[in-house]
């Protein structure tokens, strides 16, 4: 029999039977947790389920069916000695040879010994001696035709064993297996069996703790099979791994300028650089030194990619050409959008594609508020953009090739930061420039090396040509300086400063929109600006009747209204059905799968409205964009409604778009006059206008004095709100307001407001 001798590091058990330090067995206890126990554990564990047994809770007792078929093979019988011990086993276990069935006879003969030396009776004896058998039989066959082999048999036991649980295992230690016990909460349950620790022996770590809530061979289990699925998902490795920033000397542009044979010579690496510059060094001469910068690269023979202020995100053609199904976890949605990478020039390439995808998207799994749309949303703009910029970047790529892709502004979105980290696992230098220190890149990640400098320059495009390369005078940034600190949160606002704005409807008293209708939009409750947004208060409201029936003094109040930037409507319709409209005709080729083409619009040739500031057309695509979302008129999406209010928002008429051109969102906004004195209901062209300069920031006021309902047929929900000031007046005939005099007597409302006057 073999001697169980002491262990004195886990990986012995490892080590096979003639290579041991000391000739036997080991039987160890582990009561106590550490990473490195963890590791022997997944190790242990793998091991004893390939060659040999795992038990996890007790070793199950002989049932009715183990007893009948014991006793119909073997009888009933049965002598305490060697020799019946040993003809029995060569009938029930034929598989074990001469040397193998010794062993187990000589221990059992010993465990049992030790029973009759307690006192224990004949038939104890021969219900542990059944038992026995029967556990070697139905749960040890398939180890103990090992026994005496180099590669020694593993038994891992996981909990507290009883005492004919100890003595089988002891059997079978004496026999030639190395056994281990899982004792998760302590050691005295093992104590009782064992109370000297003559059987086996506890292995304790230095610094090991208790075994963490929840630890177990089942959750090792399932921890192993998810590896083994993860593991899966990336197909054939690739041969060569990125060294990011480890070769670097830590300052930014003159790192990414540096050769690429320089960088390092390990053939099974590619040395790329993962930098975000914050700040400038030198307002003079930053511009100058980008337009250099690129220069170099692009003389250099390197492949360049700059985009600015954002990654403009994937059109619907785009997204559509990504394959993909209905993915029921991570794992599936992963596999199948993984297939969507290609790159048949180069399958090295595609295999660094491939591990970096799985890599990252794994990784934003991770992150709080995730869930498998949002994910499978967020892996589909990466490949997107993947393919969008792949092959710009990797065009005839070999090993030594190392492109570069240059984010001027920062990554403003999630789906942004995790493109960059995508890119910066790949043969490729990723470098972000956040010159203006107010606008923060929400980038994180562990690679990105960062340099910060304290000034700040406002500079949102990269001087991609010497025409761009414009270097700013000290006197320049020092005006920079001034205006950042005058308009910066101060309440003041310098021309045309945002570009962005959304809109509130204030809901007012009849009175109130006198008061509001002239007044800067700053000055209005609930102005703000968040994020460089600014939130317009604005007037959308229905005036209905006429005071006391007075008709003369109703006119006047409106021709007090009128301002110069204000369009009046005096007969309905505004725009005709039949209006000119040279967009009409291509519209269906501006609006796909509920996403207006904005790329192709701007490009079209009859589109009428790239004169204005880009901005300013931004703004206008995205309240669009918003109409058509909300489905404010009624129609969209059933009956080809949605076409019309394209060809009419991009036809407006030059005295609304002059208007649009020139409205400063924190200064007074435009207006729109429409009066309706008529039975005639307003356009299905005239809603969709209101509604669209509503979006912009336009202040609307219906005047109808029939309480008629004439605006409302082709609006899908109640948007504005109604003020009833008098009586319903027929068959009125609206004078020229426009050139209808003042009444210069008639106090004005402020003067009133104020107490003051002629």
């Amino acid at each position: 029999m073999l001697e169980r001798v002491s262990i004195h590091n886990l990986d012995d058990f490892f080590t096979e039977r003639g290579k041991r330090p000391e000739k036997g067995v080991y039987f160890c206890r582990l009561t106590a947790y550490s990473a490195e126990i963890e590791r022997f554990i997944r190790k242990y564990y793998d091991e004893a389920r390939k060659t040999g047994v795992v038990i996890e809770g007790k070793i199950p007792n002989p049932d009715e069916k183990n007893l009948s078929y014991y006793e119909e093979i073997m009888g009933m019988g049965f002598q305490m000695s060697v020799s019946f011990f040993n003809d029995s086993l060569k009938k029930w276990l034929p598989r074990m040879n001469d040397r193998q069935r010794e062993q187990v006879v000589l221990a059992m003969h010993d465990a049992l010994d030790s029973l009759r030396g307690a006192g224990k009776t004949e038939n104890i004896l021969k219900n542990a001696y059944i038992k026995f058998m029967c556990w070697l039989y139905y749960k040890f066959e398939r180890i103990v035709n090992q026994l005496g082999a180099e590669r020694i048999p593993k038994i891992l036991y996981e909990g507290y064993v009883s005492n004919y649980e100890r003595m089988m295992l002891s059997i079978l230690s004496q026999a030639g297996c190395d056994i281990l016990l899982l004792q998760y909460e302590g050691d005295q349950g093992y104590r009782k069996v064992d109370p000297g620790s003559v059987w086996s022996e506890e292995y304790r770590a230095d610094g090991a703790v208790m075994f963490p809530q929840g630890f177990s061979l089942k959750k090792i289990r399932e921890d192993m099979q998810d590896e083994q699925r993860r593991e899966a998902l990336y197909g054939a490795r690739p041969q060569m791994k990125n060294c990011t920033n480890a070769w670097i000397k830590g300052k930014g542009l003159d790192d990414i300028r540096e050769s690429i044979p320089l960088r390092g010579n390990d053939p099974r690496l590619f040395y790329n650089c993962f930098c975000r510059i914050n700040g400038v060094d030198d307002k003079l001469f930053y511009a100058e030194e980008l337009y250099r910068f690129q220069q170099e690269l692009k003389s250099s023979g390197r492949k360049v990619v700059i985009v600015e202020r954002e990654i403009p995100k994937p059109a619907p053609d785009e997204i559509a050409a990504i394959k993909r199904n209905n993915y029921a976890n991570e794992e599936q949605m992963i596999r199948g959008l993984a297939a969507n990478i290609q790159y048949a020039a180069n399958q090295e390439l595609q295999r660094i594609m491939n591990q970096s995808f799985v890599n990252n998207i794994q990784k934003a799994a991770k992150e709080p508020g995730s869930n498998l749309n949002k994910l499978t949303n967020r892996a589909v703009y990466l490949l997107c953009w993947l393919k969008r910029y792949q092959a710009r970047l990797f065009d005839h790529w070999n090993k030594t090739d190392i492109a570069c892709f240059i984010y001027m502004g920062g990554c403003k979105t999630s789906s942004e930061a995790l493109f960059l980290s995508f890119l910066a696992r790949l043969p490729v230098d990723v470098l972000i420039l956040c010159p203006n220190l107010n606008e923060r890149c929400c980038l994180t990640d562990d690679l990105l090396y960062e340099v910060n400098h304290t000034e700040s320059l406002m500079l949102d495009r990269f001087p991609a040509d010497d025409s761009q390369a414009r270097m700013g005078t000290a006197a320049y940034h020092a005006e920079r300086e001034l205006d950042t600190l005058m308009y910066q949160d101060s309440g003041m606002y310098r021309n045309q400063q945002y570009g962005k704005a959304d809109v509130i409807n204030l809901q007012t008293m009849y009175e109130e929109i006198r008061i509001l209708w002239d007044q800067e939009l700053k000055y209005r409750p609930g102005f703000s600006v968040v994020g460089g947004t600014v939130n317009i208060p604005v007037i959308y409201s229905k005036v209905s009747g006429v005071k006391d029936g007075q008709t003369e003094p109703y006119w006047a109040a409106i021709r007090e209204l009128l301002t110069e930037n204000t369009v009046l409507v005096q007969k309905a319709p505004y725009i005709e059905n039949t209006t000119p409209n040279p967009v009409k005709a291509y519209v269906t080729e501006f609006y796909k799968n509920g996403r207006l083409q904005k790329t192709k619009i701007k490009q079209h040739p009859k589109y009428p409205y790239g004169i204005l500031r880009e901005e300013v057309q931004d703004v206008m695509l995205e309240k669009l964009q918003i109409i058509l979302d909300q489905k404010r008129i009624r129609g969209i999406g059933e009956n080809g409604t949605e076409y019309t209010v394209i060809a009419t928002v991009l036809n407006l008429p030059k005295e609304i778009l002059r208007l649009i051109q020139k409205f400063d969102f924190t200064k007074k906004n435009p207006k729109l006059i429409y009066v309706n004195a008529t039975e005639q209901v307003i356009s299905l062209e005239d809603t969709i206008l209101v509604t669209f300069l509503n979006l912009i920031g336009f202040d609307i006021l219906f005047f109808i004095p029939t309480g008629y309902q004439s605006i409302e047929k082709y609006f899908n929900q109640r948007v504005m709100e109604e003020h009833q000031i008098g009586e319903y007046v027929y068959d009125l005939r609206v004078p020229d307001l426009k050139n209808l005099p003042l009444n210069k007597s008639r106090q004005s409302w402020r003067n009133k407001f104020f107490k003051r006057g002629n």
